[in-house]
């Protein structure tokens, strides 16, 4: 109901009145009077006059009803510890295929190896929930496509020379713009689940604590809408993740990557390699040349250009 109202609000350049809503959405004045207190406390620039209900201003909300054809599926919480935690909660206990989890911030945001995540108020933290009738072996390519996707989704939006850096952190003129955590339960040899937790640094600011990082907001100098980029990532990545070959993603993925041909330094819970990134393979691990002349292969790490 609270979607409809907005989109009622949304598509008339005037003032509705609570009558008209009444009619429109076939419910009482008083339920249309008690969903309007509803999305003002809400933060809705919702006001009220003699002749009817407006908009006021925009408000960039990542609540379900503001994602129509989603909304059962999207859960937002203004603070969470961290999305991935309530994400796995989920999804042992069974929730669907595509179910999201939006943090307006998280008090315990992490990266990979245990990374600390800044995660105040601005930027665009969530978990999707997936579950790809896949082998294991194959779950990785499920990661490099989201991350393929989201640099493509950059670049569609705003213009922007989005690439990725091995395994899936997104970099903007050599800064991180977004980061990636996957975590994963199977039976047998098949996927049970695989949470993905995606980070993007939208009119947040974490230059000060984090100099290698950048932002929308840093690189253009105004504020954009999470919710426009939220939705134009999930619709993409949904469609290519339906219609798409896995065997495709990683050639793909190499098309937009900055890492290949470029000496590295990994850094795994057990080492710490230095090399030239020489190739990824089918299922995404790195192949590595090493100062002596042989390769090893790096299925999960850190990489730093």
């Amino acid at each position: 109901m609270k979607g409809r109202i907005l989109k009622a609000l949304r598509s008339d350049e005037g003032i509705v009145s609570g009558e008209a809503l009444s009619r429109m959405l076939g419910v009482s004045r008083v339920s249309v009077w008690k969903h309007i207190r509803n999305l003002q406390a809400c933060g809705y620039p919702i006001a009220g006059t003699a002749k009817g209900y407006c908009l006021s201003g925009s408000f960039d909300a990542l609540f379900p009803w503001e994602f129509p054809g989603r909304e059962s599926r999207m859960h937002y919480f203004s603070e969470a510890a961290s999305t991935m935690d309530i994400a796995k909660e989920m999804a042992r206990r069974g929730c669907p295929h595509f179910t999201v989890v939006i943090a307006g911030r998280q008090e315990q945001g992490r990266g990979r190896l245990k990374r600390v995540w800044l995660s105040a108020e601005g930027g665009l933290y969530f978990t999707m929930v997936l579950r790809p009738p896949v082998p294991t072996a194959q779950a990785t390519r499920i990661n490099f496509l989201a991350a393929l996707v989201l640099a493509q989704t950059l670049r569609r939006l705003y213009g922007i020379d989005a690439n990725v850096k091995w395994p899936n952190d997104i970099l903007v003129n050599g800064k991180k713009i977004s980061g990636m955590l996957s975590e994963m339960e199977a039976e047998s040899d098949m996927v049970t689940f695989i949470n993905i937790g995606i980070g993007v640094n939208i009119n947040n600011d974490p230059a000060g604590r984090e100099p290698g990082a950048t932002s929308l907001k840093r690189i253009f100098g105004k504020e954009f809408s999470r919710k426009e980029l939220l939705t134009g990532f999930l619709d993409a990545f949904e469609n290519r993740l339906e219609s798409l070959s896995l065997d495709a993603v990683i050639p793909e993925w190499k098309l937009y990557t900055l890492t290949l041909g470029r000496p590295v330094k990994i850094v795994t819970i057990r080492e710490t390699v230095e090399g030239v990134a020489v190739d990824v393979d089918e299922n995404g691990a790195l192949l590595l040349q090493l100062p002596d002349g042989s390769f090893k292969k790096i299925v999960s790490g850190d990489c730093f250009h």
